[in-house]
């Protein structure tokens, strides 16, 4: 007591203690973090021509486009997706500001006429937009719906910023053109063409060993052509996969567990305090419920035909009478045991219609307000009309179906097989007979169908099949989490490599990986591996061990490369085969002599070759390929004319012009001239776009939150 009284009279100072201690904890990683104008960068992920992007927001838009997508965009998927369309709002907003262009109500109300103008809800008895009724529509919205009435208003503004848009773009198209003279040239390039005959001395005539090419030449030619190096910051990293797999000691338990699934077995009852006898898979009359508490797969209440079987087992499996069963056998990453437990001849398709009676409070059916008895008794009572008369069905479909995907063409389903429609509508349709009737209920309502043709009846089995799946037990995980992490300790203290090979692993390298890139070959999606080699104190030999879906990756860092010029190295397999072209070709020049190609051919053991009908827009030689420098030249020589050798992309050249074939004048090349200009006013919004981008100051962080 007394050691608590104290603390009680000293209660001031253990809180004012408490909270310099915690200050200090915040103060120190304020610090660590670059100081307090660190605290508003960690809110911006992107900076545009001087205006920032909030972190938040931008969260909110991927996370929205995600959910609209659905489950087909991966999250650096989504994140690329919104950046550009950020980047596109930022930089064309700024450009328009910049020129005053203003969009006119009336062009957003022609915007708006074109959004809705099909929209039953806004057409008049005519069949014509009516702007009257949008007006009561947005009027009802802004008083019973908040929400939606602020998703109008950004509706609106969408609107009015792609009308500003349109304007921007439109007066650059206007700007962008094709001269008469630029169309005479394109007829020319295409139409005019020579008769040559020529000699190639190909490059590989010259030995890789005769021509060196040094670090210093790659510098040089970096320098010279700066714009075809420049290059992102990448990371180089090796990486081995640990990959979670099932022992054998794991499929054999699992196996025994699905066969000791055959018998009945005793078990106690807690609450009648005593033994049970279950029955077991071989003794149940309930498959279902029997596969569904015992099954790693669901039970399927469907027949099979023979070809629907697995290949592997078809013949095993359809050849089983009602009562036998087969397995355990392994299928699709299962151990399996079969019974078929019916047989019956059903048609393999058929032909069916319906009409599809919905009510109130089923999600299919929003806007119904019927209940869920008056359902039932409208289609009660539809089923005694078209039982009378089938051929009111189509009608009786156009005015009481809740199926808009087929109501208009009276129901007709078309032809379907078995297990495409929901189980309750299959069942009827292909254990019932052609011309049958009835009322079946579903999750989406009840429905009046009519089986109007089925297929010639054949075999088919009912299944119940009781699977295990094949996995790595908590010893197996265990045991590889202890082999993943020795590995990682090794390779930290020694050489990743000679570790790997020692342990008889498999040393994956990837290079050139980009920080905002989210694959791994061979792993797939691994972005927290990218992420971790593009952290800051992220250094060369840096190894850390990843958890992943499949098992374990141990990755290490083996490069680093910033944004900027590559270097000698990194660009060598690109620089080395274009040096070493122009040294084979200065090579070949030297060793050409002759004054006819006849003697140039005979001294360099190669002949004397032709082409004819040459053309500029295609300059290909037989046997060579493109080579428009060679085109090029012989065009711009006189008829008889032999050249000089002339370097070009398979080899050294000489050509001797035979015939120059000019194709005659056009009286007007303007249609040229106009085909030219709408291509090219096609292209002229993503190329202003890009050009603005281009020169746009970003200051991207996206890779260090995403």
């Amino acid at each position: 007591m007394a050691v608590l009284n104290k603390i009680r009279q000293r209660s001031v100072f253990l809180i004012i203690i408490i909270a310099l201690a915690l200050f200090s904890f915040v103060l120190a990683d304020v610090i660590r973090n670059g100081g307090f104008s660190s605290a508003k960068s960690q809110n911006v992920i992107a900076t545009v021509n001087g205006e920032e992007i909030d972190r938040e927001e931008f969260a909110r838009n991927v996370e929205n486009f995600q959910r609209n997508s659905g489950a087909n965009a991966s999250t650096s998927q989504a994140v690329n997706q919104v950046w550009e369309n950020k980047l596109r709002e930022i930089i064309i907003d700024e450009e328009l500001e910049e020129l005053g262009v203003r969009a006119e109500q009336s062009q957003i109300k022609q915007m708006m006429r074109a959004q809705m103008g099909n929209n039953p809800n806004f057409v008049n008895e005519a069949g014509v937009f009516d702007e009257n009724r949008l007006r009561e529509y947005v009027a009802t919205m802004k008083a019973t719906s908040p929400e939606a009435y602020q998703q109008w208003l950004d509706f609106e503004n969408s609107l009015g910023s792609s009308a500003r848009e349109n304007i921007y773009f439109s007066m650059v198209a206007a700007g962008v053109g094709a001269t008469l003279t630029e169309a005479k040239q394109a007829y020319r390039f295409e139409n005019d063409n020579i008769d040559m005959n020529f000699v190639q001395i190909p490059y590989t005539s010259v030995s890789d060993d005769e021509v060196d090419v040094s670090k210093d030449e790659i510098r040089d030619y970096i320098k010279k052509n700066p714009a075809k190096f420049e290059t992102e910051a990448s990371r180089n990293i090796q990486y081995v996969f640990f990959e979670e797999e099932a022992s054998e000691e794991d499929r054999n338990e699992a196996k025994e567990s699905l066969t000791a699934l055959l018998e009945s077995r005793v078990e106690y009852n807690s609450a009648s305090q005593s033994n049970d006898t279950l029955p077991g898979f071989n003794e149940t009359d309930d498959y279902e419920s029997f596969v569904d508490a015992n099954s790693d797969l669901p039970y399927e209440d469907r027949y099979f035909f023979k070809n629907q079987l697995p290949s592997d087992f078809r013949d095993e499996l359809f050849n089983l009478e009602v009562g036998e069963s087969f397995g355990p056998y392994e299928h699709d990453g299962y151990f399996k045991i079969s019974k078929v437990v019916d047989a019956r001849q059903i048609a393999d398709s058929a032909k069916a219609s319906h009409i599809l009676v919905s009510y109130q409070g089923l999600q299919f059916a929003p806007n119904v307000t019927r209940s869920k008895e008056e359902a039932e008794q409208l289609a009660d009572s539809i089923a005694d009309v078209v039982r009378r008369d089938k051929s009111q069905f189509a009608n009786l479909a156009v005015e009481f179906s809740s199926d808009e995907s087929n109501k208009a063409e009276g129901g007709d389903l078309g032809y379907f097989g078995p297990g495409d429609m929901v189980p309750e509508f299959d069942s009827y349709v292909f254990e019932n007979n052609e011309g049958d009737i009835d009322v079946i209920e579903t999750d989406f309502g009840y429905h009046v169908i009519h089986i109007e043709e089925q297929s010639d009846k054949e075999r088919a089995v009912k299944i119940a099949t009781l699977a295990r799946e094949i996995e790595a037990s908590e010893r197996s995980r265990n045991n590889l989490f202890n082999e993943a992490t020795t590995f990682e300790i090794a390779a930290r203290e020694g050489d990743f490599a000679k570790v790997a090979e020692n342990e008889n692993i498999d040393v994956r390298t990837v290079r050139d990986v980009k920080a905002l890139e989210e694959n791994i070959p061979g792993l797939g999606n691994q972005r927290r591996i990218v992420q971790w080699a593009f952290e800051d104190d992220a250094d060369v030999g840096d190894v850390k061990r990843f958890d992943t879906s499949q098992g374990y990756v141990v990755a290490q860092v083996t490069a680093k490369r910033d944004a900027g010029l590559m270097s000698a190295e990194n660009a060598s397999s690109e620089v080395i085969p274009i040096l070493t072209k122009k040294k084979k070709a200065e090579i070949i020049k030297e060793k050409m002599s002759g004054s006819s190609l006849e003697e140039i051919a005979s001294n360099q053991n190669s002949s004397v070759q032709s082409a004819n009908a040459v053309n500029l827009d295609n300059p290909t030689l037989p046997g060579a390929g493109r080579e428009p420098a060679v085109v090029g030249t012989a065009f711009g020589m006189e008829t008889g004319q032999v050249s000089k050798p002339i370097t070009g992309d398979k080899g050294v050249y000489v050509v001797e012009l035979l015939n120059r074939n000019e194709a005659p004048e056009m009286d007007s090349y303007k249609n040229l001239a106009d085909q030219e200009t709408a291509q090219r006013r096609a292209e002229a919004a993503e190329r202003a776009f890009e050009a603005l981008k281009k020169k746009a100051d970003i200051e991207d962080n996206r890779a260090k939150f995403y």
